[in-house]
């Protein structure tokens, strides 16, 4: 089948109007969770081409390879400085007066069309039609960044992600960043499809039923295609086959995994029956005015015979995830009874993993701080905060092994080949 097909329905659902919320594609854990993870490991890379940009007086050229509906003009866009002071109200890192030019290209018309509707009339943006695994545009390259987002890669053969990957290195600017986002391979969303070694060229079934309430997926007609599930070790060697090919070193400067409890399946459990609705309670965390049940937060996590190295990372993050959240209730359920102990807490919390350690410590300051503010404090200020926390924890504990929804390479071609 055509991966433009359910694409397509996907739009004439309604559900991927720009919008945040409890449900849809850009949910609140797609909105504050996932892009801002995304742009919080791309900002310091991002940020040196734009500061050696900004002292050569150049513009920067950005292409968006699958750009869609325009997600990652929204992810690259909405990206900020890292140092902001609080008076200030200006703080993109990309602004539009340094921008020379951002080209999406994709092969659906639908999602063009939105993507355009979005940007309105600009004329250093412009979406176009197109199949990047026949090549890319020249006319207006070499581009400073070439961006893939939310599994673009994905929907590529192995032979098609080397050529490309080749053809950046051989076209592109000195020390040009490639990112690259695929499928990870072992996502606890769909443990049914984990493999062992040696790692064929796997793909899965991929349907877009999360975009359904949950009482409409069974009977909904929901078209399917496939996608290339991932790991690191994968990544690298299609990278070293890509270098070859070129002539051109390409570096791998950093590869991370993305939403390991929040991934979209998480909710569905169509590919590992095991899963708990983690990303709908997350969504209610940090949706406004919406106070939840933090008991739906903790993980049962569900081992695989045969995967050791697999069950003993999603098991200790899994400990460390739920460790947060009890301490979390626990703060709450005393707070105004007595005073916070800092240092019993401090006490408690020697042997943790220090990402752990930190979050919990965080949570614990946050309530006492905000605990008799007015209004409700508890909805609006202290959940989101601990998701922000649980989003910290997996960013800190992440290996970039292919154990989450996302794998992202962040990739630079040597300027001195």
């Amino acid at each position: 089948m055509s991966q433009k097909k359910p694409y397509s329905e996907a739009v004439s659902t309604g559900q991927y109007v720009k919008k945040t919320g409890l449900s849809g594609k850009y949910d609140n854990v797609r909105r504050f969770w996932e892009d801002e993870a995304t742009r919080l490991f791309l900002r310091p890379y991002i940020k040196a081409i734009v500061d050696t940009k900004t002292a050569r007086l150049e513009r920067l050229k950005i292409l968006d390879i699958g750009c869609g509906a325009g997600d990652g003009f929204d992810l690259l866009m909405g990206m900020t400085t890292k140092d902001r002071g609080i008076f200030e109200y200006a703080v993109e890192l990309i602004n539009q007066e340094m921008l020379g030019l951002y080209l999406g290209i994709d092969i659906n018309k639908d999602l063009l069309q939105q993507a355009r509707e979005l940007c309105g009339e600009n004329g250093k943006i412009s979406f176009r039609e197109g199949d990047f695994t026949k090549g890319l545009p020249t006319e207006e390259g070499p581009f400073d960044i070439y961006f893939t987002s939310y599994g673009t890669l994905s929907h590529n053969h192995d032979a098609q992600t080397v050529e490309l990957l080749a053809d950046i290195a051989r076209n592109c600017r000195e020390s040009s960043l490639v990112i690259g986002d695929w499928l990870g391979r072992y996502s606890y969303e769909w443990q049914d499809l984990w493999v062992g070694e040696p790692l064929p060229e796997t793909f899965m079934d991929y349907r877009i039923s999360y975009i359904y309430p949950p009482e409409e997926r069974q009977n909904a007609e929901i078209a399917s295609f496939p996608l290339r599930l991932t790991s690191r070790e994968e990544i690298c060697g299609l990278i070293d086959k890509a270098s070859e090919l070129a002539g051109r070193k390409i570096l791998v400067r950093n590869i991370f995994d993305r939403s390991l409890f929040v991934g979209r399946h998480i909710d569905t459990g169509e590919y590992n029956s095991h899963c708990p609705p983690m990303r709908e309670v997350v969504n209610s965390l940090i949706e406004p005015n919406v106070r939840t049940d933090l008991t739906g937060l903790i993980i049962d996590y569900f081992p695989k015979t045969g995967f050791d190295r697999l069950n003993t990372f999603f098991d200790g993050f899994s400990m460390c995830w739920n460790t947060l959240v009890k301490h979390t209730l626990e703060f709450l359920s005393d707070f105004g009874e007595k005073p916070a102990n800092q240092t019993d807490i401090e006490e408690r919390c020697m042997f943790y993993p220090e990402p752990l350690r930190y979050a919990v410590l965080t949570m614990q300051k946050v309530i006492d701080a905000t605990g008799l503010l007015p209004g409700d404090t508890r909805a609006n200020i202290i959940e989101p905060q601990l998701a922000y926390a649980l989003r910290k924890l997996e960013m800190d504990m992440q290996q970039g092994a292919g154990v989450g929804h996302g794998l992202v390479a962040i990739l630079e071609i040597n300027p001195q080949q």
